[in-house]
């Protein structure tokens, strides 16, 4: 797939990390109250981390295995997908400068297949050890959120499971850094994101991007 990379999918997680904070600062916030008060947060936030981002990884599998079925046996699929996936980059770039949220829409529908999931993260806690917050956060990565989905696009175009998984895995660890930042107490950091012209700048850049992206592929 042409355009988008492994290093552009890290930036755009870490520029995605504005609707992180709004997403998941909440449960990053929880997790301090569900871990051992006298033990360090930090094990724990990473294991969260490292399950909600494996989660993505193998998402990104998936979606990868798809679209290589699709590209082999669909004529000008691999085309249309990177199309798609660049309209989808676009989309995302809207819902962060909430110019547009259509993509509220999407996760409205992961919404009711995360309802069934959701219990079972229940079981986990109060976290005894830092490895039980690792099937926690690999259940919390199934989350609904329009920035993981649009991502999960590009996967769909990448040409193959391996690609769809690196890719996803490169964007779950540009989301690492903020996350890591926010459960660490940084409120500074989240007031920032949350600024509305941070947003915008950001969603700006990505939007040009997107639009150089659609371009390369129609071309």
């Amino acid at each position: 797939m042409e355009g988008i990379n492994y290093l552009s999918a890290f930036m755009i997680g870490l520029a995605g990390g504005v609707h992180c904070v709004g997403m998941c600062g909440g449960i990053v916030a929880t997790l301090r109250m569900v871990s051992p008060k006298d033990k360090p947060a930090l094990p724990y936030m990473l294991s969260y981390n490292i399950g909600r981002i494996l989660s993505y990884t193998l998402a990104g599998g998936i979606t990868g295995f798809i679209g290589q079925i699709a590209a082999n046996y669909i004529p000008l699929a691999s085309y249309m997908l990177s199309l798609i996936s660049a309209v989808m980059l676009l989309l995302l770039a809207c819902y962060l400068g909430q110019w547009w949220t259509g993509l509220t829409a999407i996760e409205r529908i992961g919404s009711k297949l995360f309802s069934r999931l959701q219990p079972l993260a229940k079981t986990f806690l109060p976290f005894k050890s830092p490895l039980s917050a690792l099937p926690y956060g690999f259940i919390w990565g199934w989350l609904p959120c329009g920035l993981v989905y649009s991502t999960l696009t590009w996967s769909l175009a990448s040409g193959s499971a391996f690609q769809g998984a690196a890719l996803m895995l490169s964007f779950g660890l540009g989301t690492l850094p903020t996350l890591l930042v926010a459960g660490a107490g940084a409120h500074w950091l989240i007031k920032s994101l949350q600024n509305n012209k941070v947003r915008q700048t950001i969603a700006l850049i990505m939007a040009i991007y997107a639009i150089y992206l659609i371009f390369s592929a129609i071309r």
